[in-house]
């Protein structure tokens, strides 16, 4: 690792840290030269693990001896050429405006996201969200997170969703990202969702279902079981083998358009007349609900 001691903030060997907006470091025309940044030591540990390339590091000084090991890591898989930027607290937190509680940033490569044929032939990957629009990116964190730990198989986000790449989105799903398979479904056409981009999940043998209040939808607990029904003989006219889970915006749910391309619409039941939950609690919910007994 080269180690460089900053004096100056606007270093211009800084710039991916403090002058480039996250759609800039994201380079949607080449994915592969895009970059993304990793905010916080378990963040960075499971980006390497996965396999991501670091560009460089931005360390806080005093944490400069807790990265001995990733250091050690990027060396063998990398080479001893990465630059590491080492600046005091105060400096770090000019550059990301709060006092980080693990003071480790990396500028990480970003690379070409799979197809959803890809993902989703794959005869292993049967349940599956579908994040439409959704563009907080704490809500987008907290999702990948429910999904790495209640194993949904894969994440597919619409043209329109907040990028999970996002430095907040990243952080707030503890890495996670980088440990559940995702793409982009319609890749950055806003005009393939929902057809035919929900078209080729049926076509994949995926049953959609769009978790909204309607007046046919179903309850959560009527897609439980047909997702344990049995899938031949008596009864498996209802059974769902491969399950794409469709969840809506903060403010307006699902669009029309999307619930009138699904297979299905699933509600949760709930109490006290509350009839909605916030998108990342609804997903967690849904989540625990139709994993694999």
């Amino acid at each position: 690792m080269n180690l460089i001691h900053i004096d100056d903030i606007d270093d211009p060997r800084l710039e991916a840290y403090t002058h480039l907006t996250e759609l800039q470091l994201r380079n949607k025309l080449e994915p592969e030269k895009g970059i993304f940044i990793a905010e916080s030591p378990k963040v960075i540990d499971r980006a390497l693990a996965a396999g991501r390339e670091p560009l460089s590091f931005l360390i806080e000084e005093p944490w400069l001896g807790g990265m001995t090991q990733e250091f050690a890591d990027v060396d063998k898989n990398f080479g001893p050429d990465v630059d590491v930027f080492v600046a005091s607290p105060e400096q770090l937190k000019r550059i990301t405006g709060y006092r980080l509680h693990r003071g480790a940033i990396s500028a990480m490569r970003r690379w070409k996201l799979p197809t959803v044929a890809e993902i989703c032939g794959d005869p292993s990957v049967r349940r599956v969200a579908v994040l439409e629009n959704i563009v907080d990116h704490t809500n987008v964190g907290a999702i990948m997170r429910s999904a790495a730990a209640l194993d949904v198989d894969a994440v597919l986000v619409t043209p329109s969703c907040a990028d999970p790449l996002y430095r907040r989105a990243a952080r707030v799903s503890m890495g996670t990202v980088f440990q559940v398979p995702w793409t982009r479904i319609g890749g950055d056409d806003p005009h393939a969702w929902p057809s035919p981009a929900i078209d080729e999940l049926h076509s994949l043998g995926f049953t959609t279902a769009a978790m909204a209040l309607t007046d046919d939808s179903i309850g959560l607990d009527d897609l439980v079981a047909r997702l344990n029904s049995p899938a031949n003989g008596a009864g498996s006219e209802n059974h769902i083998d491969k399950l794409a889970m469709v969840f809506g915006t903060e403010g307006d749910g699902l669009s029309q358009r999307t619930i009138a391309h699904t297979s299905l619409t699933v509600k949760i039941p709930m109490g006290h007349g509350v009839d909605s939950l916030n998108v990342a609690s609804a997903s967690a919910v849904a989540f625990w609900a139709t994993r694999t007994l």
